[in-house]
């Protein structure tokens, strides 16, 4: 798609659709328990609202990187200290290519309180961001 056909809108809506879907599945999973699918998709959740949001405040098309930090330096947020710290750490969270030791490694350390305490985290960042969009 060309600059021509750039909607941003749309593209801003196809990120928030996308990303309320992976909430959903989210909420799903950790409903199952199966917590490190859930926080990696509290991932993606996070990463495709920063998208949307790079693209409200770029008027182009977003980077194809999944680094949460990198995406919200280039959407031009005010980076604090805990923000830095969520983002990284959810970053993590994107198992997508990952090796089988580091992916059994990663669902050990998934225990019931370190992913609620991180869902919820997810949860109010996500909101946040809506409402930064929304403006």
């Amino acid at each position: 798609m060309n600059k021509e056909q750039f909607d941003k809108q749309k593209i801003i809506d196809l990120w928030i659709t996308g990303s309320n879907d992976d909430f959903e599945t989210m909420v799903a999973m950790l409903d199952a328990k199966r917590y490190s699918w859930s926080l990696f998709l509290g991932h993606l959740v996070i990463e495709k609202l920063l998208k949307a949001y790079f693209v409200k405040i770029n008027e182009d098309y977003p980077p194809y990187i999944h680094n949460l930090l990198k995406l919200a330096i280039e959407s031009k947020i005010e980076i604090t200290d805990d923000l830095k710290f969520k983002l990284t750490t959810i970053s993590a969270f994107n198992l997508n290519a990952r090796y089988d030791d580091y992916k059994r490694s990663f669902q050990s350390k998934c225990t019931p309180e370190y992913t609620f305490e991180w869902i919820d985290k997810i949860k109010v960042l996500r909101l946040w961001i809506l409402e930064r969009i929304k403006l």
